[in-house]
Formats: structure tokens, C-alpha cells, sequence
């Protein structure tokens, strides 16, 4: 990733000793060169949202896209690093990045490309009582920052839209609604546009106060339709996408794991060696981590190779989410339940990254993707 001057926050940047080591998917040859210049940046800027908005739209701009028909090598395995290696750095942060990332491969999959340079989100989840529509009109084509046919119907949406975090912050959206013909479909809105209302939520959580995810309300907004309905859901990059979010659940656990040993060599240089338990926690941590990040290093490498590119995608994404967020919650566990409440009280990175990483992992389905994933194992799509 090039340091360029459109990049504030490398200015910012910390000193080298303060900045995590990346997080290893592929024994060191995924990351970018200057990785840790990225880093850095974004250990100066924890709690910034504009300085970090910033340094996404920069990244955005070098990193390479996933999957196989980037030119990069390795370049999930890239992309992966990276937002895992932010992950270890602040798990808020990689909160930022990932949908804005997210987002620029979602256009580039649909063949528009992103002219404009601007921050994105990706809003796709449904509520209770809330329902965005989408109507079709024959108004003329409008600018929303890509740009979408120039012939058939244009479109606007009405309604209602929750979890859309960082709305209020960001520039465009990607944004699933109901179309007349009862399916949904995905369309790029500007956040901007004067008939979009942004919430700001009452947001009690502790973690990712950085990052609150509220509603947006849509009155007549214009929007371009990005894919045919029911394309992001059946796209070989939307299970991509859901392996991406599980590498920063991952990297965040790298970082609570690396806490852990820290204050045990710590109390080790106090006199204090650690005993029998507190070493079989470090060891569980260590296996653990290892063994996952390995296997998301190959499934990058999968994914890389056209492996993951078919019907096969989805239920790999099930298995992944879901061993990732078992790893990552026996991570927490073992951390807090091994450090006691001190560092929780005392220490602010550490009370911060678990306060976060309890609520982001909080986005795996659970026993619900599990069942779904018994269905495909029912049908036969099983290694076993």
C-alpha cells in the first residue's frame, strides 16, 4: 500500500515498537509491502472515525480485489491480512474497513466501477417493522456516485433500513430492498442526498462506540441498481464477503491471545512465573489461533484459485464463520477468565478490545447457520 499525500494519517503514525506484528495467514507472502506503515496509521488514528474513513478510502484505492479473477496473486489472502492485522490493532477499526472494502468489490463484481473515490457501507440487513422498497420509475438517470444502465427503468427508494452503521459518516451505501416482484435487490444510494435521513441510535453497548449502527429512512431516493434482484445473495463474493468480516473476528482474538502472553512474561519479569493453568490457557490460545488461521489462509488460497467460485462457496463461508467464532469465543473466555477483572477495570486497549470483539462476534447466526449448513450436508455437500 503506497503512502501517498491523500493518506493523512500516516502522519500520524506511531512508533514502530507501539504498532502489532500482522497477523499470518500464509507464513508472511499475503500481506502488502508496507503493511505496517498501514498499521501504524491506523494505531494513531484508534477512535478518529473521519481520520479512519480516511485511511480506508486510501487502502481501498491500492489493495487488490478478492478472489480469482483479480491480477494479484494471493489476493484474498491479502485482503484477509490486512483486515485481520487492523483487527489486532483495534477491532473497531477493521469495523470501518471491512465494509468499505466490502463495498468496492461488490461494484467491481457487478462491472461498475467506483469513479468517485468516496467511503461506502453495506447495508443489508432486515428488521422487525422496517421494510425499504424499491419502485421503478422513468425518471431520468441520476449520479449516485457509480454509474448504472443508461437504458430501462430508473429507481427510487422508500422505507426504512436498520443497522446501517456509520451512516451519518459515510459518503454512498450499498442497500438491499424489496422490489415489486416480492424478491430483493441491491442498489447504490447517496448518503448524502438531501432524501435520505440518517439516524443518530442511542447506543448503551460499551463496544464499538465508534462505530453505532442505526436506521436510515429513505423518501424518493434516487438509486442505481448494482446486479440483477437476488444477485448479491447467489454471488460467489457475498460468501467472500462473510469470510472476510470472520477474519477480523479472527484478528481481534489474535490481539486478546498476544495480551494475555504479554502479561504473563510481564509478571514473569515481576518474579511472579506463571502457574500450570495459566500456562494450558496460553497453550488451548495458541493452538487454537494456530490452527484457524491456517485454515483461513487455505480457504483464501481456495478462493484465489477459482475453487470457491460455484455453489460450493456458501456452505465453506458456514463452516468458516462459525469455527472462526467458536475460536474467537473461547479466546474471550479463556483471557478473562485467566486475567480476572484488574485489566478489565484498569487497563483501556484491553477493556476496549473486549468490549468489542464481544459485540462484533455477535454478528455470527449461530445454531442458525449451523442448521443451514445441515442442510447442504444433507445434500450431499460434505468433505466427510
Amino acid at each position: 500500500m503506497s503512502r501517498t499525500p491523500e493518506t493523512p494519517g500516516f502522519a500520524r503514525s506511531v512508533s514502530g515498537e507501539d504498532v502489532p506484528e500482522p497477523v499470518d495467514l500464509l507464513g508472511g507472502k499475503a500481506g502488502p509491502a508496507d503493511l505496517r506503515a498501514l498499521l501504524a496509521a491506523v494505531a494513531g488514528s484508534v477512535g478518529d472515525v473521519p481520520q479512519l474513513l480516511a485511511l480506508a478510502r486510501s487502502a481501498g484505492k491500492t489493495l487488490p480485489l478478492p478472489g480469482p479473477q483479480s491480477p494479484a496473486s494471493n489476493s484474498t489472502a491479502a485482503v484477509w491480512t490486512v483486515l485481520a492485522s487492523i483487527a489486532a490493532v483495534d477491532v473497531a477499526a477493521a469495523r470501518i474497513f471491512e465494509p468499505h472494502l466490502d463495498a468496492l468489490a461488490i461494484l467491481d463484481q457487478a462491472g461498475i466501477p467506483d469513479s468517485g473515490g468516496r467511503t461506502w457501507g453495506v447495508f443489508a440487513a432486515e428488521g422487525p417493522g422496517l421494510r425499504l422498497e424499491a419502485i421503478a420509475t422513468t425518471l431520468a438517470a441520476q449520479d449516485n456516485h457509480v454509474r448504472g444502465p443508461e437504458e430501462g427503468p430508473q429507481w427510487l427508494l422508500d422505507g426504512s433500513k436498520p443497522w446501517c452503521s456509520l451512516a451519518s459518516a459515510l459518503d454512498g451505501a450499498l442497500v438491499t430492498a424489496h422490489t415489486p416482484d416480492a424478491g430483493r435487490a441491491l442498489f447504490a444510494i447517496s448518503l448524502k442526498d438531501g432524501t435520505v435521513e440518517a439516524e443518530e441510535p442511542d447506543w448503551i453497548a460499551h463496544g464499538l462506540r465508534e462505530v453505532p449502527s442505526g436506521s436510515i429512512h429513505c423518501a424518493g431516493t434516487p438509486a442505481v441498481p448494482v446486479g440483477n434482484p437476488g444477485w448479491y445473495h447467489a454471488r460467489p463474493g457475498f460468501a467472500w464477503g462473510g469470510m472476510a468480516v470472520a477474519a477480523c473476528w479472527l484478528g481481534g482474538a489474535v490481539a486478546v491471545a498476544r495480551d494475555f502472553s504479554r502479561s504473563l512474561n510481564h509478571q514473569a519479569d515481576g518474579g511472579r512465573q506463571p502457574d500450570q493453568l495459566a500456562l494450558a490457557a496460553l497453550g488451548e490460545m495458541d493452538r487454537t489461533l494456530t490452527m484457524t488461521l491456517r485454515w483461513l489462509g487455505a480457504t483464501a488460497q481456495a478462493v484465489d484459485a477459482g475453487e470457491l467460485d460455484g455453489a460450493d462457496a456458501w456452505p465453506e463461508a458456514l463452516r468458516v464463520r462459525a469455527t472462526v467464532a467458536a475460536a474467537v469465543e473461547r479466546v474471550l473466555d479463556l483471557a478473562a477468565r485467566n486475567r480476572g477483572p484488574a485489566p478489565l477495570a484498569f487497563d483501556r486497549t484491553y477493556a476496549k478490545r473486549m468490549a468489542d470483539l464481544s459485540l462484533y462476534v455477535r454478528q455470527h447466526h449461530g445454531s442458525r447457520d449451523d442448521a443451514q449448513l445441515a442442510r447442504f450436508t444433507l445434500q450431499g455437500k460434505r468433505s466427510w
